[in-house]
């Protein structure tokens, strides 16, 4: 005999809406605690989920909650992010102007995109939403989405924040990381990074945090390192169009708080950076400060990109993190990043600044890993 539980996971799909709203409603409670409740009959209560997506809004809602927390599950996660069908059905209401549940389908994209088959959404092409985009490529759209959307400017439902952390698990993948970084023929040849970089200040922590994983993520693709690294509208060093992504204001000065530098320090720092407010605050949240630590590292890779953050100061920007923050790993990050950067390169004698003496133990180099990646925690809607 089937328990009362199971009794009310067949109501997902019965014919009363009243019935199907309070079978949703009760359900979302056991979302995380029993997902093998929602497996049975081979998914049966999987697929009324997804049809519930298309109910009245409330339904929906709850529906898109219990598949947000489900998703934690890899074989409901491998039926969810597979079925081309459902994608377009997310995809067809995230762009919709007048979309309530907007936001839980942008917390479904980011889990649905833990599993490497969503990889096809950035080669996938559908109608264009004509008051949101001009492109017909879905990436572009949720990049809109992302972009226009924030703060309730486009959708008055949504911010599209979580939006943040499904880009950062597309970066984790090469072609991800390649649409990031290439400049856009059809898109009046902007490269993506740029449209997202600069909500690293953004008042959303959830936003900053997602923001911050793309970017780490993206900067894994070595050859796309010269890109980031220029600040240059016309840069004939690159490839055609020729254009820089100037990536650095946005990751330094997250780090950055309110001291001064001397003349020498600012030397040659970037303009950005320079002459900011007496009450300038420095990023809040470590995790954060981390990653923008980390992204400098992946950038020393080349001796190329090496000699750009000397040249630009990186170093005396990073000895004030260090000494600033009281977090042994964000300290840690910091001794990494001095190391590498002010090491003299091949042929040229070392003197290396001892970092010690700025409030904390000289670091030892150590390896960024593809996978040293804090966004691989599914959301769960509590």
């Amino acid at each position: 005999m089937p328990t009362e539980l199971e009794e009310l996971v067949e109501f997902l799909h019965h014919g009363n809406t009243q019935i199907r709203q309070a079978a949703a409603e009760h359900l979302v409670g056991y979302s995380q605690a029993d997902v093998p409740l929602f497996k049975r009959n081979q998914l049966e209560p999987v697929k009324d989920l997804k049809l519930l997506v298309k109910d009245y809004a409330p339904i929906a809602k709850n529906a898109l909650t219990i598949l947000i927390n489900i998703s934690a599950d890899l074989e409901v996660l491998k039926d969810i992010s597979k079925d081309d069908a459902f994608l377009e059905l997310l995809l067809s209401r995230i762009t919709n102007k007048k979309e309530p549940n907007a936001n839980e389908i942008a917390m479904l994209l980011a889990n649905m995109a833990k599993d490497d088959s969503l990889q096809r959404v950035l080669e996938l092409k559908r109608d264009v939403p004509k008051e949101l985009s001009t492109s017909k490529w879905a990436m572009d759209q949720l990049m809109d989405c992302f972009v226009k959307g924030a703060e309730g400017a486009y959708n008055k439902n949504a911010d599209f924040d979580y939006l943040s952390y499904f880009f950062a698990d597309l970066a984790k993948f090469e072609k991800g990381r390649e649409y990031l970084t290439t400049s856009q023929e059809h898109d009046s040849n902007i490269i993506p990074i740029t449209k997202i970089q600069v909500f690293t200040d953004h008042k959303s922590h959830i936003r900053r945090l997602g923001v911050a994983s793309t970017i780490k993520n993206a900067a894994f693709r070595v050859p796309a390192h010269p890109v980031l690294l220029s600040n240059l509208p016309e840069d004939p060093t690159l490839p055609a169009p020729g254009i820089g992504a100037n990536l650095l204001p946005y990751i330094l000065l997250p780090l950055m708080g309110p001291e001064e530098y001397s003349d020498e320090d600012t030397e040659g720092m970037l303009d950005e950076l320079q002459l900011l407010e007496p009450d300038k605050e420095r990023e809040s949240d470590n995790e954060i400060i981390k990653s923008h630590l980390e992204t400098l590292l992946l950038l020393t890779t080349t001796s190329e990109g090496r000699e750009v953050l000397r040249r630009v100061k990186v170093y005396p920007i990073v000895r004030e993190c260090h000494l600033h923050i009281e977090n042994e790993e964000v300290r840690e990050a910091c001794d990494r990043v001095v190391q590498i950067v002010m090491r003299k390169e091949e042929g040229e004698e070392e003197d290396v600044p001892d970092m010690s003496a700025a409030g904390g133990s000289a670091g030892k180099l150590v390896e960024l890993k593809d996978d040293e990646n804090e966004e691989d925690q599914l959301i769960e809607v509590l």
